[in-house]
């Protein structure tokens, strides 16, 4: 035994066996190393689109998300070139499925066969509704507290004044207002127009889920100075023509609106036009200028009429007038 061992040759032949021997154990181990589970990769890629195919001419879909999160787990390289290329897709097909309520799957493709592919959420209720397109009035609004203490709202007008709304049947169905808010810094003191958005509410003011056109109006605003109705008092002056009897004055109109910064005009509590009787002989209309109260700053028109009643009583003078005329044209006539 101890001579076989001698041999060169035994010894290199037994060299090369323990080297082959030693080369398939490593081998063998590597190739072991690859299905550990340090060599495979778990990773979750957020937001992904989640594409629904349907009836988008004549139907509505609710209840799906926009997006969804796809967790992913297998080989590193597999894994790490799947964020990479992003060539997969989530979906979901309702193109067989009629009008009302569902639960549906999320599908997906383009995933290699070797993931293991979760998404979340799994499954989703959705309502499928018919879609309806309707026109609705739109009302202007402002806070009123942005406004000058001095002036007041006139009236706020819209272009256009109505706007195409389009949505399920039932949330259509469920508008209760259509504004277009008007949004200025505090202290507005003059008119002015400017563009607002569309807003769609229920009820409750819950802002509704649906397509606008168009999506802005353009909303003139007019301000005007602080002003009030009043009432007109006439007060006589002067002196009446002899055999003339006021039976009734009366204005037309009866009010006036008095402008003017706010402490001003709310003092006052009438409007006091000065009527000069001694002008007024006979029943009619007559224009009278209005002097502006003190404090405001105009008024809502410069002149009024003043109707006026009257009874005229013949004088001693007139009467001798009248019989010396009479008989001046019975003479004429007899000659």
């Amino acid at each position: 035994m101890d001579k076989l061992f001698d041999s060169y040759w035994v010894l290199r032949i037994t060299a090369l066996v323990l080297s082959v021997l030693l080369f398939f154990y490593v081998q063998s181990e590597n190739n072991t190393g690859k299905d550990t589970p340090s060599s495979t990769e778990t990773d979750i890629i957020t937001n992904v689109p989640l594409e629904v195919y349907y009836d988008d001419e004549n139907l509505l879909v609710t209840g799906l998300p926009e997006t969804v999160d796809v967790k992913i787990s297998g080989p590193m390289q597999i894994v790490v070139q799947t964020k990479l290329l992003e060539d997969y897709k989530v979906f979901v097909d309702l193109n067989s499925l009629l009008i009302g309520e569902h639960r549906v799957t999320i599908q997906q493709e383009n995933f290699s066969g070797k993931l293991d592919v979760v998404i979340d959420p799994e499954t989703v209720n959705v309502v499928i509704e018919e879609k309806v397109a309707k026109e609705f009035r739109v009302d202007p609004e402002m806070n009123h507290l942005l406004i000058g203490d001095d002036y007041i709202l006139r009236g706020m007008t819209i272009e256009p004044s109505k706007v195409l709304i389009t949505g399920a049947k039932s949330v259509i169905e469920s508008i209760s207002y259509v504004k277009a808010t008007v949004k200025a810094d505090a202290g507005i003191n003059a008119s002015f127009q400017q563009e607002a958005n569309v807003k769609v509410l229920d009820r409750d003011l819950n802002k509704l889920g649906v397509t606008i056109y168009p999506e802005k109006v353009n909303v003139k605003v007019e301000i005007n100075e602080y002003g009030r109705e009043l009432p007109i008092t006439i007060k006589q002056t002067g002196e009446l023509a002899e055999g003339v009897t006021i039976n009734e004055l009366s204005t037309k109109p009866s009010t006036i609106i008095v402008y003017g910064p706010k402490s001003k005009i709310d003092a006052l509590t009438e409007v006091v036009v000065d009527v000069d009787v001694s002008k007024i002989k006979e029943s009619g209309s007559y224009e009278m200028g209005i002097t502006l109260p003190a404090g405001a700053a105009k008024l809502s028109q410069e002149k009024i009429t003043v109707q006026a009643d009257v009874t005229k009583t013949t004088t001693e003078v007139e009467a001798r007038e009248s019989e010396a005329v009479n008989a001046e044209e019975t003479v004429n006539e007899e000659n």
